[in-house]
Formats: C-alpha cells, structure tokens, sequence
C-alpha cells in the first residue's frame, strides 16, 4: 500500500480531481468537461473503471480553454488546434534542448580529444555521382 499523500504533495500532473472536483476549480459545468473530453480537448486520465481524473494541469488548461472561448471568441475546433500546436512546439523545443546538450557534450568530448593528442578526422561529403548497373548489363555490352 502507498503512504498517504496530502494535498500540498501533489504535482501538477497527479490525476486525482474527480469531474465535479474539476469543475468546480475551473468555473465550469461538469457536462462541459465531458463534451470538452469527447471533443479530445481536454482528456483527463481514466480509473480502471472508467471515472476521470482530472489534475492541475488539466484545470489550468480548462480555465484556458474557457479564457480562449470567452474572451477571445476562439471556437472549440479552433482551440483544439491551438492546444495540438502548443503541444508540439513544446515537444519541440524540449527536443531541441536535448540536442543542444547531445552537441555540447560531443564538442567537449571533441576538446577533450584534441587536449590529450588524439587525431580528429573530418571527412568531407562526396558530391560524386556514380553509375550503378546490373551486371547482366555490363556482360552484355561486352
């Protein structure tokens, strides 16, 4: 059994909200989280029986989904376009971290290399183009 856990331990993604728990923290109606959940806007976890639970994160998006709705005059295809392209710019960026410290650590390695003597060899890409055919076409022109 896992130890208790109080509120303030909870992390913004924990999915421990229940729908009316939700929507009460986000100013909306239970029903429109639902719609909002079969529209693929904002999809909460699921119980092994079925029930959703919801986290910070999704309120904080439902509070936003509201704002973009309301303020904004944003319909809901257009605000779930809006969360697909968010997501994918932060996956993006996320991914463009990683490579920026893949690329920081081979350059050190590189320095490294060069410190201790080691050769570091730089091979030039070839704008050849070569001629490939079949053999059977070669012997026949034989």
């Amino acid at each position: 059994m896992s130890p208790r856990r109080e509120v303030g331990d909870l992390g913004p993604d924990d999915s421990v909200l229940v729908i009316s728990v939700a929507a009460e923290l986000s100013g909306l109606h239970a029903q429109t989280l639902r719609t909002y959940d079969r529209l693929g806007i904002v999809t909460p976890e699921r119980t092994s029986g079925g029930g959703r639970r919801y986290s910070l994160r999704d309120v904080a998006m439902l509070r936003e989904v509201q704002r973009l709705s309301q303020d904004e005059g944003v319909n809901l295809a257009g605000i779930k376009r809006i969360i697909e392209l968010t997501n994918q710019v932060d996956a993006l960026q996320s991914r463009v971290r990683e490579l920026r410290e893949e690329l920081a650590e081979l350059r050190a390695g590189a320095a490294a290399r060069r410190r201790a003597g080691g050769e570091l060899v730089h091979v030039p890409r070839s704008t050849s183009v070569v001629v490939w055919r079949p053999r059977h076409e070669r012997d026949d022109r034989r």
